[in-house]
């Protein structure tokens, strides 16, 4: 089977590989669809150390979903369709054998680059899902790329009272505003903690989402929250892992602090599903996120696209 690793600094290569041949209690997948995450981008957009490359198998990726062609369980069923959660490989190869515990059935009718992006949103499912309740609230959201509409679009349909969000690109603030958010503020042209301050009539937001990892936002968090409010973390960092934290801002604030930005933070399958029924049943509408689609022949075409936000990018999906 073909394959895809990093094998340099924002260099992508295909590769042959053995295809695997599932186990007792595995699956084998066909891979028809592969989107990026922000967080593959910790891994495409740094230059790492020449010994750490080429990287494994099937990565940067983790967005994925196919066809099961082959079973050893009898949890699913030869013809299914299911986004896959791999742990075997990364996603960027035309098959993988894994577990059914990993894979998320989706009907076998509609747009599967649609069905695809019920495996980010349902992340943020679950962060909203660990988090207070926003009904009511003001809420501030950091950055409007996949994620935080994401969240945009969720805490509007939950009833939250003010949505502010910002971001540097005005493509996605408008999408924002057509999912929701009550204001939307630009830094290069707007003080955000004046603001905030204004909007919410000096109370500043009771809940603080963060959802893009850098460092101006992560500090950004502790000056317009409100005193005990909730600050979500949700991003994840880039190109840089360490950076001044300006502990003195939280201090004064006191904040209830929830990190929910990786499977690490709690198994979030049972939400990706509970987002595959929202979709099924049409209560969410998630087709605005897919803006390209791509061949897995144009896989570099498709990380550059993404990773330098090219022609008003939001998720990038490759059919394989």
């Amino acid at each position: 089977m073909r394959g895809v690793r990093l094998t340099g600094y924002k260099h992508l290569e295909f590769v042959e590989a053995q295809t695997p041949t599932p186990q007792e209690g595995q699956v084998l997948i066909k891979t028809e669809r592969t989107s990026i995450c922000g967080s593959d981008l910790r891994t495409y957009d740094r230059a790492h150390p020449e010994e750490n490359y080429p990287f494994g198998l099937g990565a940067p990726c983790h967005e994925c979903l196919g066809e099961v062609v082959e079973t050893q369980s009898d949890e699913l069923k030869v013809g299914d369709r299911v986004i896959v959660i791999p742990v075997n490989s990364g996603g960027l190869v035309e098959y993988m054998a894994e577990s059914p515990n990993r894979c998320i059935k989706i009907p076998n009718e509609g747009d599967l680059s649609v069905w695809m992006m019920c495996q980010p949103v349902g992340t943020v499912m679950y962060a909203l899902q660990e988090s207070d309740n926003v009904l009511g609230k003001s809420v501030v959201i950091l950055s409007q790329g996949p994620i935080g509409l994401a969240f945009t679009q969720l805490i509007a349909m939950a009833g939250a009272r003010q949505i502010i969000v910002t971001d540097l690109l005005d493509y996605r603030l408008d999408m924002a505003k057509k999912l929701g958010a009550t204001h939307t503020l630009n830094p290069l042209r707007d003080n955000i903690e004046e603001a905030v301050a204004e909007i919410t009539g000096g109370h500043m937001a009771d809940i603080v989402i963060e959802g893009c990892g850098r460092p101006e936002t992560c500090n950004q968090v502790f000056r317009v929250i409100k005193q005990r409010g909730q600050a979500i973390l949700f991003g994840m960092t880039h190109t840089e892992d360490s950076f001044m934290f300006d502990y003195n801002a939280m201090y004064l604030k006191v904040p209830r602090i929830n990190v929910t930005n990786s499977a690490r933070a709690g198994e979030n399958i049972r939400s990706i599903a509970e987002c595959v029924d929202l979709v099924g049943t049409g209560r969410l509408d998630l087709s605005h996120l897919v803006t390209h689609r791509m061949q897995f022949d144009d896989v570099q075409k498709a990380y550059d696209t993404y990773s330098e936000k090219q022609d008003n990018s939001l998720k990038v999906v490759m059919e394989m």
